[in-house]
């Protein structure tokens, strides 16, 4: 006997003083939600099966920690083979980091432990290395790996700047094989072209703030990040 979706993806359950009309709009949507995990799924694949990208151009310098050390991009994978890099808003000529980066860096704080199991993270910023970490500090920020690349041009190289020099969040990874290190995904959805109204909505997977939100009936509304709260 065939089934639809609805039927098939029925989770059997049914809360206190439910209605007719509410279990069936909430079948409805639950067949909805479980075809988004496949699609989900499915474009994890299509990212894992992308070719090589192109070979860095350098092996860029940065500055991390008080003493400003110097350290090679190629020195930022460490055991693995894979390099998480986010480019984070915090340019030397504005007044405050994006609120909204930063956000998205308060959670990924909590999670660097189990990140490291598998491949290596570094938050990447174009302000002065001391400012970077005097802003971690008053945000609590334990774990995140900050590194400057105020003197080099990683930024504008992979899209976490303009021409003009405004600054852009990018997420960026990178593999190394072979002694080679390419480029293999960069986050070209907050470039993209989106509908009237719409976030780019780019690194949403590894916001928990937006997650939460959505799952609400006001939504996100015209909610925005703010750097502080009362």
């Amino acid at each position: 006997m065939m089934t639809d979706a609805r039927t098939a993806t029925r989770a059997g359950l049914s809360f206190p003083n439910e209605s007719v009309a509410y279990r069936e709009a909430r079948d409805a949507l639950l067949a909805a939600e479980a075809d988004l995990r496949r699609r989900v799924e499915a474009v994890a694949a299509m990212r894992r099966a992308l070719p090589p990208g192109g070979p860095v151009r350098e092996d860029y310098v940065f500055e991390e920690g008080d003493d400003a050390r110097q350290v090679r991009l190629s020195e930022l994978f460490g055991p693995h083979d894979t390099l998480v890099a986010y480019s984070w808003m915090f340019g030397p000529n504005m007044a405050e980091a994006c609120p909204s980066c930063s956000s998205m860096l308060d959670s990924l704080d909590g999670d660097v432990a189990p990140i490291l199991q598998n491949a290596s993270l570094a938050i990447i910023g174009r302000s002065p290395i001391q400012r970077l970490l005097g802003f971690a500090r008053d945000r609590g920020w334990r774990n995140l790996r900050l590194l400057s690349s105020a003197n080099n041009s990683y930024h504008p190289d992979y899209f976490g700047e303009t021409p003009e020099g405004q600054q852009r969040p990018m997420m960026n990874i990178f593999s190394r094989k072979g002694g080679a290190i390419h480029h293999t995904w960069g986050g070209e959805l907050a470039y993209a072209a989106r509908d009237p109204g719409q976030d780019p909505r780019h690194i949403d997977l590894i916001w928990p703030l937006w997650g939460v939100l959505d799952l609400t009936p006001e939504g996100r509304g015209d909610f925005n990040p703010r750097l502080r709260y009362d």
